[in-house]
């Protein structure tokens, strides 16, 4: 049963308005399912999280009437997984009929006197909640409260729904470029709810693969035509697989930090600021890219935190997402692969270290294996979750850090009449003991920091540390404005 301001916040639908062709693909493509079906071992959850800081409170009716209507501009928000019986096949995108608004959207008023720092330990608690399964997997809620009328708001998806890019998308669509109402927004009818269970989705799945299957057999048949009639070239493209696969694994085999190897359940955040031109000038400042400065800057941190603790390392397993949409993907979704790399954490010198994270970034991203991932997940989606589970922990428990760089909304943005001032993006933690992603936001580069408290034990050094390696990189550009921390 809706409530009395959910119904109040009701507008009136237009049948001929159109939802937004985002997250329209009916099945979970294969990577999407192995980040679902991982989550059998909890600490492979894939939860992905958005901190925005509004120079306002919004008004709470308003608040609920634009969540309502995201969630029928992008149906997506109104649908849940329906597994095929027996975990065979994809996973499905299926309406809700029991989707409730109420659920989703809440809001938190802090205690008098709260900043960042307990907000960013409420945010954790939500984060690390797990989702029901059995409903649309995102949450929002406005937390209300801060100092001088200001508010914040947390968006929390599961990361099936979609990559950063996707996401970024998504906010640029829903979001306002007016702190006032647009009456001329379209304002599409709720999408019709689906009674559909394991088994029919079982059968729907298997049908249609059973039409497939001839054009695919043929497809077959000639790719296998094809390589008998050219047995070197089959031979040669084999043996050039086979060795960018052993420089891949060979990166990714780089063992782990000593003092790093803790995992718990358990996730951690911290936020900071960067000039968005200062981080884009020092990388020109040695003809590299501001990713390249980006991870220089995090190696950076590393290094001091175990040059401090008395343990210091030449290198570091990490991993990199490299985007892999290309013109005419829909929005939404994943299209993401990603590069293993030995990082070169001990190199004290920030030109030296942004110049060798930039070299292998560009090997990885020419690599014929880089994609290696994606070319199992096919296979590994058919998998039991329980074995699926076991074989994520493998592929991303050895990392130290996965670090993530994604292009933000430059423009002023608003949520229900408050203007979004800073958006900070927190990724998950899939058996790795950090995640630290950027995303740039008007003149700022927004940094949020996801840490293992089991793997980063002395949390405070190492944000002082990233304070630190963010202002040895900055200081290539000339004069620069110190990172700040969100306290």
């Amino acid at each position: 049963m809706a409530t009395t301001e959910q119904q109040s916040a009701q507008p009136a639908f237009r049948a001929g308005d159109k939802p937004l062709n985002w997250g329209r693909e009916r099945e979970m493509n294969p990577v999407e399912a192995l980040m679902w079906r991982a989550e059998e071992d909890p600490r492979l959850r894939s939860t992905v999280c958005g901190l925005e800081e509004l120079d306002t409170t919004p008004e709470w009716d308003r608040f609920l009437a634009a969540h309502d209507w995201g969630t029928r501009l992008v149906p997506r928000f109104r649908q849940r997984v329906v597994e095929p019986l027996g975990g065979i096949g994809a996973p499905a995108w299926v309406t809700d009929p029991d989707f409730d608004l109420h659920y989703h959207v809440r809001r938190i008023r802090l205690p008098e006197g709260t900043g960042w720092t307990e907000l960013l330990a409420l945010a954790e608690q939500i984060a690390m909640t797990p989702f029901d399964r059995a409903r649309a997997l995102w949450e929002a809620v406005l937390f209300e409260g801060l100092p001088d009328g200001r508010a914040a708001y947390f968006l929390k998806l599961h990361h099936a729904t979609s990559d950063g890019l996707g996401i970024v998308d998504l906010l640029s669509n829903l979001h306002s470029r007016t702190r006032e109402s647009n009456p001329d927004k379209p304002q599409p009818l709720p999408p019709l709810p689906e009674h559909r269970t394991p088994v029919q989705e079982l059968a729907h799945q298997l049908s249609r693969d059973a039409q497939r299957l001839p054009g695919r057999l043929a497809r077959g048949a000639s790719s296998v035509a094809r390589a008998l009639a050219r047995p070197d070239v089959t031979a040669r493209s084999a043996a050039q697989l086979a060795e960018s696969l052993r420089r891949v694994a060979g990166e990714s085999s780089t063992e782990g930090s000593p003092l790093l190897r803790g995992r718990s359940m358990s996730w951690r955040f911290s936020a900071f600021d960067v000039e968005f031109a200062e981080l884009r000038g020092a990388s020109k400042a040695v003809g590299a890219s501001l990713n390249d400065a980006f991870l220089a800057s995090l190696l950076g941190a590393f290094r001091r935190y175990h040059d401090e603790l008395g343990q210091p390392i030449e290198r570091m397993p990490i991993a990199v997402p490299i985007s892999v949409r290309v013109e005419g993907d829909t929005s939404g979704g994943n299209r993401i692969v990603a590069a293993w790399l030995a990082a070169p954490v001990g190199i004290a010198d920030p030109v030296e270290r942004i110049l060798a994270i930039s070299e292998q970034m560009r090997s990885a991203r020419g690599e014929p294996a880089v994609n290696a991932i994606g070319a199992v997940a096919p296979l590994l989606s058919w998998l039991p979750g329980p074995l699926v589970s076991q074989l994520g922990s493998g592929l991303t428990k050895a990392n130290d850090l996965q670090a993530s760089n994604v292009r933000g909304i430059l423009e002023d943005v608003y949520i229900a009449g408050a203007k979004i001032e800073r958006a900070y993006p927190f990724g998950p933690l899939p058996g790795c003991g950090s995640m630290i992603t950027l995303a740039s936001h008007g003149t700022l580069c927004c940094i949020g920091a996801n840490v293992d408290p089991a793997a980063i034990t002395e949390p405070e050094r190492f944000n002082r540390n990233l304070r630190e390696g963010f202002d040895e990189v900055l200081a290539l550009g000339g004069e620069f404005t110190p990172t700040i921390q969100r306290t």
